[in-house]
């Protein structure tokens, strides 16, 4: 039997919750052509790992990263009871709280360690919704934390909400509900991107003809992506808003598929990375966008199906996810210079993490994500490049292996005497991404 942490994802973010069924409905599909790489790969610096510790409990991720190395993300407190986001800064690691429930979530953080994110509240949904989705049916909110103290962002008019990219600016990007009940939203109200300034909020609208929307991320320009659709049709559609609120939206266009179109990143050259489904929407890869080239499909590794794309930095460089169908191969990637490369082969033999899912990466090549330790025990972790910048520091200081072979990668492990779901745990780790969309039929 599987473990309960490996159990497919739920939808309990907007963009999670709008992709599943635009771009799950897979039975195993085509292979990309671009495997050649498994046998093509450049010869990358090593890489330093740092484990990031937890706020006393067994589950950590570490989701955003700045230029810095200052982390947000998500831990269980002592017994798994709760789960905060926290931000981890030199060494230390600080609880952000929560805003009444059981579990708050840390996506983003910009050059002044403002936190973007969701939260739970003691108060009931009055739809039964579960946005945040610990199972309790209470509200979901989105929130900055800055200077000590996490508040409440404003809706468009709905009752829930999740923020998840912000920029050097404090420009905040999320999705919110609106009062309009919607049968294209997955959830029971209407679901439209929103963008957060100096504590108002706006509407990033939809493509024309589109019902729900939400964004992923702003770089400094105010540049926004996300996606846009209905679940009904099962379409949905990567877009850029190149001008805020009313700059108008873009369609970045797919790599063949009409669903699972979903952008996860911009750098300040408005360079794009993501997922994108393949013709006949049965698996999805990782893409890059530029506005000279539109979207190229940057492939898988190991003969795996399906990728997805999570950070992109002003450097170009690129980490995801290439895994199978089910999920239960997932292992990470650093893609620079047209080559894929398994991150594990990038970090001493023998760490003590194996590397899952990096989510984040700085203009200094450092990587933020989350993996496996041996028992099975998820963790954050923070990479940093072994290169002239970075000789001195901790870990670097041997220089890298030459010899560095793939980590072995655990089982996850089925924590069962906590109050949170474990399937609650796995997901916070996807705060914004799509989750497993892609299994073989029960």
């Amino acid at each position: 039997m599987k473990s309960k942490f490996r159990m497919l994802l739920a939808a309990i973010t907007f963009s999670a919750a709008l992709t599943l069924l635009f771009a799950a409905l897979a039975l195993p599909g085509r292979l990309a052509a671009l495997d050649k790489q498994d046998n093509n790969q450049l010869k990358h610096v090593r890489y330093a790992l740092k484990v990031l510790g937890t706020l006393g409990g067994t589950f950590g991720s570490a989701n955003g990263l700045n230029n810095r190395a200052s982390v947000s993300g998500v831990s269980t407190i002592a017994g798994d009871t709760a789960a905060d986001a926290f931000l981890w800064q030199k060494g230390a690691i600080a609880d952000l709280g929560r805003l009444g429930g059981l579990v708050s979530v840390g996506v983003a953080v910009n050059g002044s360690s403002e936190v973007s994110g969701y939260s739970e509240t003691s108060a009931p949904d009055p739809n039964g919704e579960d946005v945040c989705g610990n199972g309790d049916f209470l509200i979901c909110l989105p929130f900055v934390w800055q200077k000590g103290l996490m508040t409440a962002l404003p809706l468009l008019g709905g009752n829930n909400g999740q923020a998840f990219g912000v920029n050097s600016q404090g420009q905040i990007v999320g999705g919110a509900e609106t009062p309009t009940p919607d049968t294209c939203s997955l959830f029971f109200l209407q679901v439209e991107a929103a963008i957060w300034e100096k504590g108002q909020v706006q509407e990033l609208p939809p493509f024309p003809g589109d019902p729900d929307a939400f964004a992923n991320a702003i770089n400094d320009k105010g540049q926004a992506v996300g996606a846009s659709g209905c679940v009904a049709t099962n379409i949905i559609r990567a877009v850029l808003w190149p001008k805020g609120p009313n700059g108008g939206v873009i369609d970045l266009g797919n790599l063949g598929g009409t669903g699972g179109n979903v952008p996860s990143d911009i750098n300040n050259q408005g360079q794009v990375v993501g997922q994108s489904d393949l013709p006949s929407d049965t698996t999805h890869h990782a893409f890059l966008w530029t506005k000279e080239d539109g979207m190229q499909d940057l492939g898988t590794l190991n003969g795996q199906p399906v990728s997805l794309a999570f950070g992109i930095n002003n450097k170009g460089q690129i980490v995801g996810i290439f895994e199978d169908f089910a999920g239960d191969n997932t292992t990470g990637f650093l893609w620079q210079d047209g080559v894929m490369t398994d991150l594990n082969t990038l970090i001493p033999p023998g760490s003590p993490l194996f590397l899952k899912e990096p989510i984040g990466i700085n203009d200094r090549g450092q990587i933020s994500g989350f993996g496996l330790l041996s028992n099975g025990e998820q963790r954050g972790f923070l990479l940093t490049p072994c290169d002239e910048d970075n000789a001195n520091d901790e870990g670097c200081e041997e220089g890298g292996s030459e010899d560095a072979v793939p980590q072995t990668n655990p089982a996850p492990r089925d924590v069962s005497n906590g109050t949170l779901p474990q399937s609650l745990m796995r997901r916070m780790s996807r705060y914004h991404f799509p989750g497993r969309t892609f299994s073989p039929k029960d």
